[in-house]
Order: structure tokens, then sequence, then C-alpha cells
């Protein structure tokens, strides 16, 4: 069994090990490089499922703790890097036009070895449960992406995603460490878990912030809108779109997934604490609900209308970023506990995790044949490719939430616990939008199917964008049909701890 701490530490020293052999590897080709850290994560990834628990250490002096929840989110972010690299893969010679280069191959492995350290990121905030390792761990994350957002340093489009990317998530980075340290300042403690126990206490008849909640309020507000930056939730997505079609394509992928996921499990730890307490509980409730309500509407409207890929896929984030929070915004009754909620999160997040990275991948394969990313270059898509149309309907499909695939199950949990909790009006939203995406995503499908081709040239696909493609096709039908495997994982584990160093 694996101690604590072994997974992103061995991750952390693979980007490391990636940088060492660039700079003393002598051959111009750096793919193998790139395909070393796939199966190296991949065993990393297999080895999650035997790290060693330590139910002994006490939570409220720890600032990590690898539970049922953390394990399930790191193994999100080591997929997504591992497709992430096989896409990175595909398009290197797309980023090797718009990088400066002194010799052959200088510059693609760092642009191979970045989403290792932004994959270390998003594994070390899934087990954060304390404001210090939160902002550390967030920005590591952040600092790797506003480097891989404004790499292709000759492409105007990936310079303007890049400042602008940059500018808004150190605002948003501003709002969350403001609001902590109000919250630090009020209770007098960072970690989530001894926030939760004495909360009660401070805001009862005789504790020192009894009948002054607004206080509180203002830190959680601030929190909020620090973290509806990171998951794209509206008002807060404007930098969505521009910052999504101008970054690498494979980076959009890994900031539309990875960065995600990372932000909801950040959202649900810190949530819990704060939910257990009656006069915070239906106020935060309600700002969540009209975050999901307004997200919902702004991202399915804003997707009809476009004709680019990566443009739709970004407005098509904000709006299952509304999906999410709505399943967030109907926590059950027990104080304090996400249950059907935070299940139907993770779920939600997992389906999302393959049906985006498939469409991305697919979009990287067509667009280095027809050297463009609207939808009309997917024109007779059928008849060039029949496999990568077929993968390409798949994700549309999933993404729409057609029954016996994984998005549909997600849909299915999401609308489930929020009618459990009497949230009609946005399960009313939720299925008007769910009819929006239908027909955008489906008109990718009709581009695809009947449409004719603007060049005839077949499509050659490699043998690894090939299996990983055809992977993640056979999953969302599997986890589709059959979401138990998931849903087993997100069941409740003995936390392992480490101690905070703020204690040692």
């Amino acid at each position: 069994m694996l101690a604590p701490l072994t997974l992103e530490v061995t991750v952390l020293v693979l980007g490391f090990l990636m940088l060492l052999a660039e700079a003393f590897s002598k051959s111009a080709e750096k793919t193998w490089i790139a395909k070393s850290a796939i199966y190296v994560l991949a065993v990393v990834f297999g080895w999650s499922f035997f790290t060693r628990g330590n139910a002994g250490v006490d939570l409220e002096t720890a600032f990590y703790t690898t539970d049922a929840t953390a394990l399930f989110f790191k193994r999100i972010a080591l997929i997504t890097t591992i497709v992430v690299l096989v896409m990175s893969i595909e398009y290197r010679s797309v980023i090797a036009r718009y990088i400066p280069q002194g010799r052959p191959g200088a510059g693609l492995v760092e642009f191979y070895s970045l989403p290792i350290f932004t994959c270390a990121g998003l594994m070390f905030m899934a087990s954060a449960i304390d404001f210090l390792l939160i902002f550390v761990s967030l920005e590591l994350v952040t600092i790797s992406l506003y480097v891989l957002v404004a790499y292709m340093r000759r492409h105007i489009s990936s310079l303007e995603a890049g400042v602008k990317y940059l500018i808004l998530g150190a605002l948003s980075t501003g709002f969350l460490v403001y609001g902590f340290t109000w919250l630090l300042g009020l209770t007098g403690e960072t970690n989530l878990v001894r926030i939760g126990r004495v909360l009660p206490g401070l805001l009862a008849e005789g504790g020192r912030l009894h009948g002054s909640e607004v206080g509180l309020l203002f830190g959680l507000m601030l929190v909020l809108v620090g973290l509806g930056f990171k998951v794209a939730a509206a008002p807060f997505q404007l930098w969505v779109p521009d910052v999504y079609q101008g970054a690498p394509t494979p980076i959009t992928a890994l900031l539309s997934v990875g960065s995600k996921a990372a932000g909801f499990i950040v959202l649900i730890r810190f949530l819990e604490p704060f939910l257990s307490v009656a006069v915070l509980r239906e106020k935060l409730l309600g700002v969540v609900g009209i975050l999901a309500g307004a997200s919902l509407l702004y991202g399915n409207l804003a997707a009809m209308p476009q004709d680019n890929l990566k443009r739709l896929l970004a407005y098509s984030s904000i709006a299952h970023a509304g999906y999410l929070l709505l399943a967030v915004s109907s926590v059950g009754s027990a104080a304090g506990g996400f249950g059907a909620s935070g299940v139907a999160v993770a779920f939600y997040l997992a389906a999302y995790l393959l049906m985006t990275l498939l469409s991305f991948l697919v979009l990287i394969v067509v667009t280095n044949y027809s050297r463009g990313d609207d939808i009309l270059h997917f024109n007779g898509l059928g008849k060039r490719s029949p496999f990568l149309a077929f993968a390409m309907l798949t994700a549309m499909l999933s993404l729409a939430g057609v029954p016996f695939t994984a998005g549909f199950i997600g849909k299915w949990l999401v609308f489930a616990a929020a009618m459990k909790e009497h949230r009609f009006v946005l399960v009313a939203i939720g299925v008007v939008t769910v009819a929006a995406g239908f027909y955008y995503y489906l008109r990718v499908v009709a581009a695809m199917y009947w449409q004719e081709p603007n060049d005839d040239t077949p499509i050659r696909v490699s043998g690894l964008t090939r299996a990983s493609i055809a992977g993640l096709t056979a999953l969302i039908f599997i986890f589709g049909i059959f979401p138990q495997p998931i849903l087993d994982m997100l069941q409740a584990r003995g936390p392992v701890p480490v101690r905070s160093v703020a204690r040692l």
C-alpha cells in the first residue's frame, strides 16, 4: 500500500525528469518524452487504487486528506492529463509553427511537461482541506495554465487569450485570497474541519459572532466569486469564449475538464462546514442556485448561434457548469452532508471528462487535415473517416444527454437530486436548456453526415490517438449503461490525512 502524497510527489518528479530529459537529449524527435510520461501517469493511475489509509490522524490538525472523493478527483486529473498529452503529440506540428525555435524540437518538451505540473496541482487541490494548501495548489495550476494558454507566442489569438486569462485569473485569485483572509479573521482557523466545529458556537447566542452573520456572508461571497471564475459560472464567464478559442486546443481541453473538476471539489469542500449552520445554509444555496440558473441560460443560449466548434464548446462548458451548480444547490437536508448531490456532481464530472476530451481529441485530428476548427470543416466527415465521425457523434450525443450514454446518467442524477429538494424552477430551466443543447450539438452531427465533404482526402489516425479515441468512446457507452463502477468509487472510505505544516 502506498503512503499519502506518493501520487503527487511521483507526478512532480516526473515533470522535473521530463525537463532534464529535454536538456540532455540530442535527438530532434521529442515525442518519446511525452509517450513515456503517458505510461508513467497510467502507472500512477493504477497506484491510486492502492493508496494506504491512516484514519488515526486527526483531521482538525491536517491540511491534506485522501478520502474516496479526493482519490476520485485525482483519477480525473490523471486521465485528463494522459489524454491532453496524446492531444499534444497530435498538435506538435501546430505548436512548432508558432513558437521560436533555436534547435530542433526546442520548446515542445516544455509544452509536454507543464500539464504534468498542472496535474500535480489539481491532485493537491482534490485533497486540500486547509486554505493554505488550497491557495498553493491553485497557484501551481493557474501559473502553469497562464504559460500554456499563451504558449504559441507567434499567434496573436493565443497571446490575446493569455493576457485575458492572466488579468482575470489574477483578479479572481485576489477575491479568493481576500475571502480566505476575511474568514480567517472571523473564525481564527484555516482548517475547514475546525471551521465546521467552531462555527456553530461562534454564531450561537453568547458567541462572539452572534447576530452578525453578515461578515461571514461577505467572506463567503468573495470566495464564491473566485471559485465562480475557476468553474466558468455566469456571470464570471466572460473570459471563457476568447480564452478557449485562442489557447492551443490541448490546453483548451485541460481548462475545460481539469480546471473545472478541481474547482468543484474545492467548492464542495469549502461549502460543507458552512452549510451545517442554518442561518447561512439557505442564503448560500440560494446564491448557488442563482449562479446555476444564470449559467444554464447564458451558456446554452449563447452556444446556439456559434459556428466555431471551440467557441461552441466554450459556451457549452458554461452550460455544464450550470448543471453542476444545480446539483450543488440541491444539497440534502442533512446538516453539512452533500449525499446524492455530491454523487451527482462527481459522476457528472466523470462523464463530462469522457465526452469533452473525446470531442477535443477528434477536433485536433480533423483540424490537422482541414486547417480550421469551424463546424463547416466537419462537413462530410462520415465519408472521410467513419471512425472519427462515430466518435464525435458519440461525444455530441453524450453532451446532449441522449440515453445509454454517460451524459444521460449524469443529467439524470443532477435532476433527481434537484427534484428531491424541490428545486422546480431550476429543473424547468434545466429541461428547457437541455432542448437547446440538442439543437447546437446536433448541428455538428448534421455537418458530418448530411453535408458534402470539402476535401476528399482520407484522414489517417495514429495508433496511440486511435486507441485513446476508441477507449473514450467505449467508456461513454459502458458508464451510460453500467454506471455502478463510478458510483462504487464514491463510497465512503476512511480519510488519510497528513498533519498540517502550520502545526508541525
